[in-house]
């Protein structure tokens, strides 16, 4: 199947690229650093840890979603090998959709990589006294070091003794390892007495996290499309205005929408602003971090709503996508 064979291409294509590793790596020592950082809060420490944590998951999430995207399709323009895949009966909509599909998926694997982690990170917690117990969790700092240094040592045996590409088998490695050391933590608490491994579960964070990679994919599909017409400088700055613009939209565009001032300029600036609010991604509908940390439980209903709008979203972006790739001279 076309389609699938793009898209588990592109998938190997991203995570053999050596920035997925540095990213990678980038996001467990700023997640690790965290626990420490967080110990300068005036107030709760731990809440302070989860807003860090999901920040740096963002940040990570959109780099790794805007290198893996300009990396499959836009330097495959420049390169002119895209000219064979097209040559072949392989449809551009598919050749795209299924560059999508393989970004998305390398994002998800180094993705959950970085979540098992922030969770053991967030387990963990930050030191509430000088005593050894209340200072270190130590089934967290064993397993969780025992596993990475196994997918570490893993994949350098593998590179060294059979030249399997270190990058790749390294995010493979580490997202199994990291799920094992969090399935064994959770089962284990910090006094060394086996437990309920829900005991620790948190829904409310677990949703926060997901909405987080929601908005990372809407990214993706905003890079693939960048790069259907743009070079890789190029693309990671529309993939960056994009979150940016995001980030604020609500401030200047939402506001602007929802006044209910009267008058012929209010009305007309209503109306110019309503097209532009509506078409760019509200970065602030996926950023449940604020909410979380003051205790404002969010409910199923706006989890599933914000889920319903990415997917519309990335349906939207990738069709123009398509759209800005069928008229693209790639000869």
């Amino acid at each position: 199947m076309p389609l699938y064979a793009v898209a588990r291409n592109a998938l190997l294509e991203s995570i053999r690229q050596p920035v997925f590793v540095v990213l990678l790596g980038t996001g467990i020592l700023a997640l690790v650093l965290n626990v420490n950082l967080a110990a300068f809060a005036f107030e709760d420490d731990n809440k302070l840890l989860i807003d860090l944590g999901l920040s740096t998951l963002f940040l990570i999430g959109i780099l790794l979603a805007a290198f893996n995207a300009t990396g499959v399709l836009s330097r495959e323009i420049e390169n002119k090998t895209v000219l064979t895949v097209v040559s072949k009966p392989v449809a551009r909509a598919t050749l795209v959709v299924g560059k999508y599909l393989g970004v998305s998926a390398a994002i998800a694997l180094g993705f959950w990589s970085l979540v098992a982690v922030f969770l053991l990170a967030v387990r963990h917690r930050v030191q509430a006294g000088v005593r050894m117990e209340d200072t270190f969790d130590l089934p967290v700092l064993l397993f969780g070091l025992l596993f990475g240094g196994l997918a570490l040592l893993v994949s350098g045996l593998a590179n060294y003794l059979y030249r399997k590409p270190f990058p790749s088998l390294f995010a493979v490695s580490l997202a199994v390892a990291m799920s094992l050391a969090l399935g064994v933590v959770a089962c284990i608490s910090r006094d060394w007495e086996f437990q309920n491994p829900l005991v620790e579960w948190n829904g409310q964070l677990m949703m926060a996290i997901a909405l987080v990679f929601q908005a990372v994919l809407v990214l993706a599909a905003v890079a693939i499309a960048a790069s259907t017409r743009l070079g890789q400088v190029m693309t990671l700055a529309v993939c960056l205005g994009a979150f940016l613009v995001g980030l604020v939209s609500e401030y200047f565009l939402g506001t602007l929408v929802a006044s209910s001032r009267d008058g012929g300029p209010a009305r007309l600036a209503r109306t110019l602003a309503w097209p532009l609010y509506a078409a760019i991604p509200n970065m602030q509908f996926f950023w449940s971090a604020d909410a979380l940390t003051q205790g404002h439980p969010m409910t199923l209903a706006y989890f599933g709503t914000v889920s319903l709008y990415a997917a519309l979203l990335v349906g939207a972006i990738m069709s123009l996508a398509v759209l800005l790739f069928q008229g693209r001279d790639v000869g």
